[in-house]
């Protein structure tokens, strides 16, 4: 649980000591070290520092009797003030990177690609590219992955949450391992837009437009070892071009709620989506918690209802009518 006071800079400490002042008043630093049994030399410091913020006083005509200040009236001025502070250093920042980008000489170029070595390395820019993210995050996903299997992408599910927007291509194929697919389907939950390619090798990560990473070689152990980073340029407007044209024709892999307008059941609704994807009943079955058989009879009674014939045929049904 996040102490009550971290949000404006104070500890566990702080925020313990100053519920105790609320529930008792008139109180010196030793009541306050009893109760809490706290070291008093402790005590007087975290005193001093919720004074400092406004958050305690000294009542009149005594030195070492304390009360809390009245939290509706305290806390709103010291979050006001964390505020103030907080836009005054993103200020400093923007003046900060524009004094340090007017020091580059002017013969010196930007570089526009920059090689990446050892996995480590290659696995620090991912975590922070997408960590700096403002906007998008466009991902193609395919093997050989970087940790030879893939792995939960916490970046992800953290920028999600602050609001960047993920769309991400996937290699069928891969989707067939009963981790990579929960894993997928987890992101997908969480807001990441997905799609499928039966056969992608290309692999990318792209953050808002501005700056991308890829392989040196996209099969073989060299795609793992090194990636090149590029920055802004025609390049990266290349590779934004090539992302788009691949997901214009990559399959989508539903996440949402289904359709109003269609009565489908939530786990045929991830059918259909696998289904379409291409991902083998097998994987589907792991997926969903079903047998495999329980797979191929529910799949033959939706191509039954959406009147087709192939497997492919149910999928493009199942998107024209909404209920992907």
């Amino acid at each position: 649980m996040v102490p009550l006071l971290e949000p404006v800079g104070l500890g566990q400490i702080e925020g313990d000591i100053y519920l105790d002042l609320l529930a008792h008043p008139r109180s010196t630093p030793a009541d306050v070290a009893g109760r809490l049994e706290l070291p008093i030399a402790r005590v007087r410091k975290a005193l001093q520092r919720l004074h400092i913020a406004g958050l305690t006083a000294r009542m009149a005509g005594t030195r070492n009797h304390y009360m809390a200040a009245p939290p509706e009236i305290a806390v709103d001025a010291l979050v006001a003030r964390r505020q103030q502070q907080l836009e005054q250093l993103r200020a400093d920042m923007r003046d900060l990177a524009s004094r340090v980008k007017d020091t580059r000489p002017p013969s010196e170029p930007m570089e526009i690609i920059e090689l990446v070595e050892g996995v480590e390395a290659v696995a620090h820019h991912l975590g922070r590219i997408q960590l700096a993210a403002a906007e998008e995050v466009l991902i193609i996903d395919s093997p050989p992955y970087l940790f030879g299997q893939p792995v939960p992408n916490d970046e992800e599910l953290q920028a999600l949450q602050r609001g960047v927007r993920y769309r991400c291509i996937y290699h069928a194929p891969g989707l067939e391992d009963a981790d990579h697919l929960e894993q997928m389907l987890t992101c997908v939950a969480a807001g990441e837009q997905a799609r499928s390619l039966p056969d992608v090798r290309m692999k990318m990560i792209i953050a808002d437009r501005r700056i991308a990473l890829v392989p040196l070689s996209f099969l073989g152990p060299s795609s793992i070892r090194a990636r090149i980073l590029v920055h802004s340029s025609p390049l990266l407007d290349a590779l934004v071009m090539c992302f788009e044209f691949l997901w214009s024709r990559a399959t989508p892999i539903a996440g949402g709620p289904a359709a109003p307008t269609v009565a489908l059941g939530e786990q045929d609704r991830r059918l259909l989506s696998m289904l379409a994807s291409g991902i083998k009943d097998r994987a589907i079955a792991r997926a969903l918690g079903v047998t495999e058989r329980t797979v191929g009879r529910r799949v033959q009674e939706l191509m039954t209802q959406l009147q087709a014939t192939t497997r492919f045929q149910a999928g493009l049904q199942a998107a024209r009518r909404g209920w992907l």
